[in-house]
């Protein structure tokens, strides 16, 4: 899905620019705190859509320059669904995102009939050339450094998802096969197939080896997650990526509901108001947004009304270090808030995709299951 007059991401024959921490840091601050930017100087720049958004939070991707919205959309669950379900209120969110200036859908071949939802939805509304599709591959072969299955994974997305043959972003997906996807999506850019390789986990224990690839594997892009209750990136993964160039997307930026669930029937705090913040949502995806190593949070959500909360973070002021801490320090001490990372995920909600029933019927017949 890459828009008429797309940067041109071939920097050098490495693929990456040389850039510093500081000149990284310092572009994704001066992203944070305008609302109305254009697009960095270049023949060959990303046109601007015609509804501009000229109040819009953008951030750059470091080495192209290219400035996307500070608030994504997440699939994961949420875009799945069974056959012959009623779809009508994801289309509403689409449409709502992008009508509201979104422009970042994250996606992947993994998360059941997602892929082909947004594809659907992208093509009705004609807003396919607009969005950036960042995506996946999940995926081994039949013996090592095979790629036919990967090859045949690209195929399948780009017949979903893209109007000229390319994907904007393939992530290794979870670091599966990692060694052998990094080279192979170097290749595909090289080739012309993508236009920015990344890689992604949200499993703590895996941190180590992510903020390796970030460190050695030229890359473009990282996903993570970080959170007010998950700030493990901040001691690795972040500074790795703002030394390198790398973008990094936030994956989880609400924790899958279980943010909401530790302040729900709470007041947001008077503090916060003053800034904007209405709702915790905002409240949350703001804070995350406003690290200068981040790019885009990726929240995902069913529900149109949710979604209209999620992108008002992508308007308005963000806050400063100052204030972050002090965000932080109000609902470090809430109930539940220590113990987060042991609470199931999307409490209160359920899901009825291929993911779902695949899981549930895996839990029928397995005699263990992880707990």
């Amino acid at each position: 899905m890459r828009q008429k007059g797309a940067v041109d991401v071939h920097r050098n024959p490495t693929g990456k620019s040389p850039v510093s921490r500081r000149r990284v840091l310092g572009a994704a601050a001066a992203g944070t705190a305008l609302t109305a930017l254009g697009r960095a100087p270049s023949a060959q720049a990303r046109p601007a859509p015609a509804d501009r958004h000229d109040d819009l939070i953008r951030k750059p991707v470091p080495g192209s320059g290219e400035l996307l919205s500070a608030i994504g959309l997440g699939t994961f669950m949420t875009f799945d669904t069974a056959p012959g379900a009623r779809r009508a209120h994801l289309r509403e969110v689409l449409r709502l995102y992008h009508e509201n200036g979104g422009r970042v859908v994250d996606t992947s071949p993994l998360y059941g009939a997602a892929e082909d939802n947004v594809g659907h939805f992208a093509s009705s509304l004609r807003i396919k050339e607009d969005l950036f599709v960042t995506n996946k591959v999940w995926t081994t072969g039949d013996y090592l450094w095979d790629d036919s299955l990967a090859a045949r994974s690209l195929r399948k997305s780009v017949s979903r998802l893209s109007d000229d043959g390319r994907i904007e972003l393939i992530q290794c997906h979870n670091l599966v096969n990692v060694d052998c996807h990094v080279p192979l999506f170097h290749a595909w850019k090289k080739e012309g197939r993508i236009r920015y390789l990344g890689v992604t986990h949200h499993d703590l224990s895996y941190y180590d080896a992510l903020a390796h690839w970030v460190e050695v594997g030229d890359l473009d892009f990282v996903q993570v997650r970080y959170t007010m209750a998950t700030r493990l990136a901040e001691e690795r993964i972040l500074p790795a990526a703002a030394d390198r160039g790398v973008a990094v997307l936030v994956c989880m930026p609400l924790e899958k509901g279980r943010l909401h669930q530790i302040v729900h029937g709470l007041p947001v705090p008077g503090f916060a108001q003053r800034i904007g913040i209405t709702s915790w949502a905002e409240y949350f995806l703001k804070w995350t947004i406003s690290h200068p190593a981040v790019t885009c949070a990726l929240p995902a959500t069913t529900n149109p009304a949710h979604l209209l909360e999620n992108v008002a973070a992508m308007r308005g002021t963000l806050p400063d270090p100052d204030l972050r801490e002090r965000m932080y320090a109000h609902v470090k001490n809430l109930p539940g808030f220590d113990r987060i990372e042991r609470m199931p995920w999307y409490p209160g909600k359920r899901f009825d995709g291929l993911v779902s029933r695949a899981q549930a019927e895996m839990r029928r017949r397995s005699p263990w299951w992880p707990s």
